[in-house]
C-alpha cells in the first residue's frame, strides 16, 4: 500500500515531535509546520493525504488555514484545540474538518483517529451502496456514484467526500429515512468520535448548495433524514 502522507501542524515543539515520532512508527511520511502560515506553504509543496492542524497558532490560526487552503479534495483534517467548545467544532466542522480532539490527548488515540480518518478516505472509490452502482437521477439532481459527481440543473456541485457520501446515500434510497445514527455509521464509520450534531451540519452545508432544491433532502422530526421521492 502506498504510504500516507501526513501534516502536522503545531506551534509547541513538544507536541509536534510527538505527533511525528508517533506517526512515522506507524508507517507515515510526516512533515511539521510550526505556524499557520508555513502550514499553508507545506501543504501546497508536500500534498498530504491527512492534516493534523492546530487551532490556536501564529500568523494563521487552523480555522484561517482551512479557508485558505488551495486543494482540499481526498484531504483528511483532524483538528487539535485546547477547548472543549461545541461552537468551535461546529465551525471547524462547517469547514470540512473531519475530526476534533481536544488537548491535553493520548497520542495512541490520536494515531488511531489519523487512521481511522485515512481508511475512510481510502474507501470513497466504494460509495454508499448505490442500486445500480451508476448514477440516480432526482429533479434535476443527478448523482454519479462511480465518478463521485453531482450536478445540479448542469452545474457541477463543489462537495466534499463526506457531502458527497452522505449525499449519494440519500439520493440513491430516495423515500428512506434514516436516523442520525444510521448515517454516522454508514456514512463516518462506526470508529468515529464525533456526535449526531456533524450530520445535522452536513446536511445544512448540502442544502445551501442545493440552493433552490433544498427541498429534496427533509427532515423526518424526531428521526433524522431522507430524501425526497419523485412525483411527493
Amino acid at each position: 500500500m502506498e504510504e500516507k502522507r501526513v501534516l502536522v501542524a503545531d506551534d509547541e515543539p513538544s507536541i509536534r515531535s510527538a505527533i511525528s515520532y508517533a506517526l512515522k512508527r506507524e508507517g507515515f511520511v510526516v512533515e511539521t509546520a510550526a505556524d499557520g502560515e508555513e502550514a499553508l506553504q507545506q501543504a501546497d509543496a508536500f500534498r498530504p493525504d491527512m492534516l493534523v492542524l492546530d487551532v490556536m497558532m501564529p500568523k494563521a490560526n487552523g480555522y484561517e488555514v482551512l479557508r485558505r487552503l488551495e486543494n482540499r479534495k481526498g484531504l483528511g483534517i483532524l483538528m487539535l484545540t485546547v477547548k472543549n467548545d461545541i461552537v468551535d467544532k461546529v465551525l471547524g466542522l462547517e469547514l470540512g474538518a473531519d475530526d476534533f480532539m481536544t488537548k491535553p490527548f493520548d497520542i495512541r488515540e490520536l494515531v488511531a483517529r489519523v487512521k481511522s480518518i485515512v481508511r475512510r478516505l481510502d474507501k470513497v472509490e466504494d460509495p454508499a451502496p448505490a442500486p445500480d452502482g451508476k448514477k440516480a437521477v432526482l429533479g434535476q439532481l443527478t448523482v454519479h456514484a462511480a465518478k463521485r459527481t453531482a450536478e445540479l440543473s448542469g452545474r457541477l456541485l463543489e462537495l466534499t467526500p463526506k457531502e458527497f457520501d452522505l449525499l449519494s446515500l440519500l439520493v440513491f434510497h430516495p423515500g428512506r429515512v434514516y436516523t442520525r445514527e444510521d448515517l454516522l455509521d454508514l456514512v463516518w464509520g462506526m470508529e468515529y468520535a464525533g456526535g449526531t450534531r456533524t450530520v445535522d451540519i452536513h446536511i445544512q452545508r448540502l442544502r445551501k448548495k442545493l440552493g433552490d432544491a433544498h427541498y429534496m433532502l427533509q427532515t423526518v422530526y424526531g428521526i433524522g433524514y431522507k430524501a425526497l421521492e419523485e412525483g411527493t
